[in-house]
């Protein structure tokens, strides 16, 4: 066995198996896997080992589509072919027209990934699988590429390619002890010695908290146990001629693929159970639970009904095994939050369908940085501190019972809720706050016209469309008042924190004390990485703020930055402070009766940062505004923030103040042009694809990612973000929509929302170069309609910043 190698993989399941195999594929030759017992032993062994296209973010739809052709390379492999029903064909069932909505809106997403779903009607349904019902059926969602495969030949062809480019495969080995080096290598012990590796991989399914725990983190990872089994012959299978379709239903909350002549059925039953919270036994491998049918009765009574040739088939074998959730049921591939050179692919809950995917884009970032796609939706610091592993099993339990339900827009779920709040939560509901949730944190969405209102959730316009509207046109007219909380804010002091951003950001990092601006930080491939306010205050200290969900990603991109020697130093306060929001053109006068001092435009200027005293309360106030109207950031210790919200809202009164939720500002940033991180702003486009001209300077000297931007100036832009008026009323354009000329696909839609104050349905896309012209037409693949759609001038909203600048 290797002493020093350039990578350790930890676990022989599908995730294991796949990242070592893609290693390989992109250079890196000199790597281990190191299997705890045999290859496959955890969950890939029982696995029901569905493989789909379907996906509901487009980064998921190509990940997975990369699994297929994968899988059907392996399949054809003469020297070692793995067994793979592909293009047995597949059916998602809906029973409502809303379902049916989304599936249409899943199907234009991707098409966007040159992949082909069918909405279909109920008949169509049981034509392509006869053994179905369509009582209570109204149709579905196709995809002719599902099928599954033989898990454990998938992983054996995999390590087999992987040894045979010269990586090493290494069973009973258990790793024993992770320690980083001071050089941010890893030296990693086992029970057959110590190795030397610059980069670990935790892949370690259901035991990935074992190994987490030997580098000193928690992984909000929970498994769950999930029974299938498996039924004798039936005779419509073995006559029909051909392999059945899969089946999913979201209406009894089962699925069935054919085995042999027989069906496999799994279920997702309401009673279902946590595994492996207390700790898991070492001898659990190639191992399953005790079968407990009777939890599945109400499931299979809905089976039945759907499928009543189940009724006279006889049970051959029972499974019941965990297999892994996250909070939001997408895995966790990509870096450790808080850790060098250390990465997981985890949490993989259809491991074995879209596990090539998941090690291709993992070996991706190990090797280059980053992948081709945008990996957000996986990125496993998507999640704040608060993800723990209860909070996971709540969020796992609800994930469970509605396995096949997707989520709708502006749909959270009850469990896990209030995991982040402030002292004003419970203000804000006792005013009528309908809550969002970002990155935990529970955030006023809009205020409810009644306690009894509660809004329908759709892929068209919902019930709160003029609520919303109202809230807009009360800023626009006057003054209104939120909170933001979550901000991601840390402060960054020391001599060289200036040079130190400078040199991470493509633009002008802002020098003079009391004075902010925005900036962009790029990766090594000249692609948009970051998005910060920069704020200069007093006492040598520079604030750098960013999204909510940005927290624990922008941290780690900041800390992995400071060269030895400089000084530079970094404190989180997301969790001490909280963003009170001021907002329209009576929003300076409210200030000037809250807070002491001059606050005229001369006095404290557009993009201005000053600490004073809201009532009491100390604050830190920055005029800036992502509504386009003028607007104050008013930052509170939470200590304080009762105190500060009290004296605005007395000051407010006077001014008709209203407050006002987040889809409010959604549409008003639209309308100017403002951009959101991880939607708008993506790893897979450079600063000028998107738009920010104005916030770089090549001729500024170096930064991170200049020489490759400059090599892609030269070669020109592959996609441009412009923003669309869609001609329609009844339904915003949906992030992944397809833009599109006659039937080609020339982009895809990142934000869209209704302007209230420029009567516009906006959505912004990135498109091919040649359609980002002014007055070009297209049309947007809506909820399966297409819709005539515009290119029009970015800011459609007082383009020249009047409002703003007051």
């Amino acid at each position: 066995m290797r002493t020093r190698t350039k990578a350790v993989v930890i676990g022989g399941g599908i995730a294991g198996c796949s990242t070592l195999y893609h290693l390989t594929r992109e250079g890196w030759t000199d790597v281990m896997l190191l299997e705890r017992d045999e290859l496959t032993s955890g969950t890939t062994w029982h696995s029901a080992a569905q493989v789909t296209n379907f996906g509901m973010t487009q980064t998921m739809v190509g990940l997975k589509s990369h699994s297929v052709q994968l899988y059907k390379e392996l399949r054809d492999d003469p020297d070692y072919p793995v067994g793979y029903h592909h293009g047995d064909g597949g059916i998602r069932l809906a029973n409502t027209q809303a379902q049916m909505d989304g599936y249409r809106h899943f199907a234009s997403m991707a098409r966007g990934m040159g992949v082909t779903y069918e909405v279909i009607d109920a008949a169509e349904c049981a034509r392509r699988h006869p053994l179905i019902s369509t009582d209570n059926l109204v149709g579905g969602l196709w995809d002719g590429e599902d099928g599954d495969i033989d898990p454990a030949q998938l992983c054996q062809a995999l390590a087999r390619r992987a040894r045979l480019a010269g990586a090493e495969v290494h069973r009973h080995t258990p790793v024993i002890a992770l320690r980083q080096l001071q050089d941010d290598t890893w030296e990693v012990t086992t029970g057959k010695g110590v190795i030397h590796a610059d980069v670990v991989v935790n892949a370690g399914g259901y035991r990935c908290n074992e190994v987490g725990a030997l580098m000193g983190v928690v992984h909000p990872v929970a498994s769950m146990e999930h029974q299938y089994f498996v039924t004798e012959t039936i005779p419509a299978i073995r006559e029909a001629g051909h392999r059945m379709p899969l089946i999913r239903c979201p209406i009894s909350d089962y699925y069935c693929r054919q085995e042999k002549d027989g069906l496999l059925i799994g279920f997702y039953e309401q009673e279902c159970r946590t595994w492996g919270l207390d700790g898991i036994s070492p001898d659990f491998a190639n191992a399953l639970c005790p079968d407990d049918l009777d939890r599945i009765m109400d499931v299979l009574e809905g089976a039945f009904a759907r499928m009543p040739a189940l009724r006279e088939a006889g049970i051959k074998n029972v499974v019941n095994g965990p297999i892994t959730y996250t909070i939001d049921g997408t895995p966790l591939v990509g870096p450790v939050p808080g850790k060098r050179n250390a990465f997981c692919i985890i949490g993989l809950r259809a491991g074995v369908g879209e596990g090539g995917g998941h090690g291709w884009l993992l070996a991706q970032q190990i090797v280059h940085g980053e992948a081709c796609y945008d990996t957000w939706p996986l990125d496993p610091r998507r999640f704040g501190p608060h993800a723990g592993v209860e909070l996971t099993a709540l969020k796992a339990i609800e994930d469970y019972q509605n396995e096949f339900r997707f989520h709708f827009p502006h749909e959270h779920r009850p469990a896990g809720r209030n995991a982040r709040t402030t002292p004003l939560t419970e203000v804000l509901r006792a005013e009528g706050a309908s809550f969002t949730v970002v990155n935990g944190w529970e955030r006023a969405d809009f205020f409810k016209p009644s306690p009894e209102f509660e809004e329908d959730h759709t892929f068209h316009f919902s019930n709160a469309f003029n609520v919303i509207g109202e809230e807009v046109q009360a800023i626009h007219e006057g003054v209104g008042l939120t909170e933001v909380n979550g901000f991601t804010r840390i402060e960054i002091t020391g001599a060289d924190r200036h040079a130190f951003l400078d040199r991470l950001t493509c633009g002008a990092v802002p020098k003079r004390d009391g004075r902010m601006g925005l900036a962009y930080l790029l990766n090594e491939h000249g692609m948009v990485k970051c998005e910060a306010t920069l704020a200069n205050l007093p006492g040598d200290r520079l604030w750098y703020g960013a999204a909510a969900a940005a927290e624990r990603h922008d941290w780690d991109w900041l800390s992995q930055h400071i060269r030895k020697g400089e000084d530079v130093h970094l404190r989180a306060l997301t969790e001490t402070h909280t963003i009170l929001l001021l907002a329209g053109p009576k929003s300076r006068a409210v200030l000037s009766e809250a807070a002491r001092g001059d606050w005229s435009a001369a006095a404290f200027p557009w993009l201005s940062v000053r600490e004073a005293e809201i009532g009491f309360a100390p604050a830190t106030v920055m005029n800036v505004s992502y509504s386009g109207e003028l607007a104050y950031e008013i930052h509170v210790p939470n200590g304080s923030l009762l105190a500060a919200w009290a004296a605005l809202r007395r000051a407010g009164d006077a001014h008709g103040l209203r407050l006002f939720g987040a889809r409010a500002v959604e549409s008003m940033r639209l309308e100017k042009g403002f951009l959101h991180w991880k939607s708008d702003l993506l790893t897979e486009f450079d600063p000028f694809e998107t738009g920010l001209d104005r916030f770089v300077r090549l001729d500024k000297g170096e930064f991170i990612g200049r020489d490759a931007l400059m090599k892609r100036v030269e070669q020109g832009p592959n996609r441009k973000l412009v923003t669309l008026d869609v001609a329609c009323d009844d339904r915003p354009a949906h992030p992944g929509s397809s833009v599109m000329e006659g039937d080609r696909v020339i982009g895809t839609v990142t934000s869209g929302a209704w302007g209230y104050r420029t009567g516009r349905n906006l959505a912004l896309a990135f498109v091919e170069p040649a359609v980002a012209v002014e007055g070009r037409e297209v049309t947007l693949d809506l909820l399966g309609d297409r819709i005539a759609a515009r290119v029009i001038a970015p800011a459609p909203f007082d383009p020249g910043f009047a409002r703003i600048r007051g």
